[in-house]
């Protein structure tokens, strides 16, 4: 099988607010021989703030991040729910309105680029599961996760829109469930595994962010699940940060282990937890 390569947009929060993520994902990378290239010119995806303020300014913006895709012949890989949202949306929306993608080009062409639509979007999840595959990724497993109950907690915005997300169902999502099992985990079933972690409800109404993070927790607890693990690191800084918050939200303690999907791969191929970044959780990881 050739060497899968791609362009590898990480996004603002996995730079700044979790390193381990970022690092796991090298690990990871290495572990599978994928070849990541990083796109250190590209900028802020908007995080579905900007979008709100200036629909096309953040049209232009995540156009310019694809242009840099295209530069280098290669698929785009995203780490972040929310960043795959807005960079796959402005591609369909330019590549199905030829008057838009016009004038987001005219603006382009002021810094030298022009969008053509030749790079595709695709969450790192799905990069490994559609492109690599979970039969190889069983077979290079060293350390099966057999002894833990983990509930996959899947986010929004890589499963909704249904016509932008990877191939999931949103109302009944696998792709994390079936890369729990090929890492020798038993995959546990809750009806929250879907819904919202309220991170972009936290400014706006901080009380239903908490009652969402915690019913989240609360349904995978009730669930026997050991830890919980997520694609997106907005959906990890709710989770595994704001515990207090959402026990008091849901009148119980709802602490437990949250881990970002690339570390429990990394743990199941035999990464070290140095190179996992364990040491930057807030919730105590130290299980593994």
């Amino acid at each position: 099988m050739e060497k899968l390569k791609y362009a590898l947009f990480t996004g603002c929060t996995a730079k700044e607010s979790t390193p381990e993520q970022l690092m796991s994902t090298y690990a990871v990378a290495e572990k599978l021989g994928i070849e990541l290239i990083e796109l250190t010119e590209a900028s802020c995806c908007g995080a579905s703030h900007l979008q709100d303020y200036d629909d096309f300014l953040s049209l232009v913006l995540n156009a310019r991040n694809i242009c840099y895709a295209e530069s280098r012949g290669l698929t785009m890989v995203t780490i972040c729910n929310t960043c795959q949202l807005n960079t796959a949306m402005t591609k369909h929306r330019l590549d199905t309105n030829p008057e838009l993608k016009a004038r987001v080009n005219e603006k382009l062409a002021e810094v030298g680029l022009e969008y053509k639509g030749e790079s595709e979007i695709t969450h790192f999840l799905y990069a490994i599961i559609d492109d690599f595959g979970l039969e190889r990724i069983s077979q290079m497993v060293v350390k099966p996760l057999s002894q833990f109950n983990i509930a996959p907690f899947y986010g929004c915005h890589n499963i909704r829109p249904s016509e932008l997300a990877g191939g999931d169902n949103p109302y009944n999502p696998t792709s994390l469930d079936d890369l729990i099992i090929a890492c020798g985990g038993e995959n546990v079933d809750y009806e929250e595994k879907n819904k919202c972690c309220g991170f972009h409800a936290e400014l706006q109404s901080p009380h239903t962010a908490a009652r969402l993070t915690g019913k989240a927790l609360m349904g995978a607890l009730d669930q026997n699940a050991d830890w919980m693990v997520t694609p997106c690191p907005l959906c990890h800084l709710k989770l595994d940060t704001q515990y207090d918050h959402a026990s008091k939200a849901v009148g119980r303690d709802v602490k437990m282990p949250v881990l970002h999907m690339q570390q429990m791969l990394g743990l199941a191929l035999g990464c070290t937890a140095d190179e996992l970044g364990l040491k930057h959780h807030v919730s105590d990881v130290t299980f593994v």
